[in-house]
């Protein structure tokens, strides 16, 4: 099984894709798509779009989890990501991608074990699950990583409890 992860940003939105074999994960790619600060919000909404599907193409997941949007005090930046994550959901569904939702605790706990885990426990999880030799960069597309993973962790759950 494939899986794209996604960790929603509009100036950077960090992804990485999975391949979930017998139980052993392996890390297929991962990065960032970036929009230049000083563009319109709608031509930046497009290159996430575009790049987003680009990507989907490209490496065809079969399934795709992203990270649901945290509130915090900043009620712009929580907007703009609100904004990020409805171009990413359209282009999953466009797709025809199911897709899993995941507050950062709940990242965190399928990941770690530990839904308060700081980044640097959560790199090192990802890292030493997905077998990596350094620590994924930047910090954004460790995070995509560990949304793949975490979807992983939920999807295989279902499948059994399913059973």
């Amino acid at each position: 099984m494939r899986i794209l992860g996604l960790d929603p940003g509009t100036g950077r939105t960090g992804y990485g894709v999975i391949d979930a074999v017998d139980g052993q994960l392996t890390a297929v790619t991962y990065g960032i798509i970036t929009t230049p600060a000083n563009t319109p919000m709608p031509q930046r909404l497009q290159t996430l779009y575009q790049e987003l599907t680009a990507l989907i193409n490209d490496y065809q997941p079969d399934t795709a989890g992203v990270e649901e949007l945290f509130f915090g005090r900043n009620i712009t930046t929580a907007i703009t990501v609100g904004q990020a994550r409805g171009v990413i959901l359209l282009a999953l569904a466009n797709a025809n991608l199911s897709v899993g939702e995941y507050s950062p605790p709940k990242i965190k706990d399928a990941v770690t074990g530990y839904g308060k885990a700081d980044k640097a426990q959560m790199q090192l999880m990802v890292r030493n699950l997905l077998d990596l030799e350094e620590t994924p960069r930047p910090d954004d597309a460790a995070d995509g990583l560990a949304v793949a993973i975490a979807h992983y962790q939920y999807y295989r759950f279902e499948t059994l409890y399913a059973e």
